[in-house]
């Protein structure tokens, strides 16, 4: 991925969508990582729908990318 200025990103893209491509350490480092922060405060709170439609409109992505792959 290029940085500009002659610089590129040396992660590995994935070629069909020009995302990086996150390793399962990574994935797990973030996830926990996110859990911790927001453990606390989201746990004595609902979810509102906006993030409920968001995180349906995700597994729906993911189901769909591991249907074509």
């Amino acid at each position: 991925m290029d940085l500009g200025d002659g610089e590129t990103d040396p992660r590995p893209v994935n070629e069909s969508d020009g995302m990086p491509i996150l390793t399962s350490p990574t994935r797990h480092h973030l996830g926990g990582t996110l859990r911790a922060i927001y453990e606390d405060t989201f746990d004595t709170q609902p979810i509102p729908d906006g993030q409920i439609d968001l995180l349906l409109r995700l597994r729906h992505k993911e189901r769909d990318r591991r249907r074509v792959g």
